[in-house]
């Protein structure tokens, strides 16, 4: 199952050259495919190095990925309530749920929800 929203028809093409194709739930993500910078022969120390620094570099675009979901939740809110209806959406975030916890199972879940939290905005 694909997340809502995420229809591959209405994605956009372009993708940098960095960002792996999308993972269809269920399947393993594969390894990526750039070189990395310090491997076992260089050292455990310089391997956890290495690696804390791309988990940082993904940090930091999941931050930003975040900050643009909640954006665009509050324009579709707005637009919600401008033509009378309400803000928050019931059907709508089970969908955002499902999707996630097939996905990921329990944790995603609780991600999802963490996501809504953060994207509901103030009442």
């Amino acid at each position: 199952m694909t997340l809502p929203g995420t229809d591959p028809r209405t994605a956009p093409t372009a993708r940098p050259a960095a960002d792996p194709a999308p993972v269809p739930a269920g399947v393993p993500a594969p390894a990526t495919a750039t070189a990395p910078t310090a491997g076992p022969e260089a050292g455990p120390e310089a391997l956890i190095a290495e690696r804390r620094r791309r988990i940082d570099a993904l940090d930091a675009r999941l931050i930003d990925l975040v900050r643009e979901r909640m954006n665009v939740s509050a324009e579709v809110q707005a637009a919600r309530v401008g033509s009378g209806g309400r803000r928050v959406h019931l059907a709508r975030e089970m969908e955002i749920l499902r999707a996630y916890g097939d996905a990921l199972g329990r944790p995603g879940t609780a991600l999802a929800m963490t996501l809504l939290e953060l994207c509901r905005g103030k009442v």
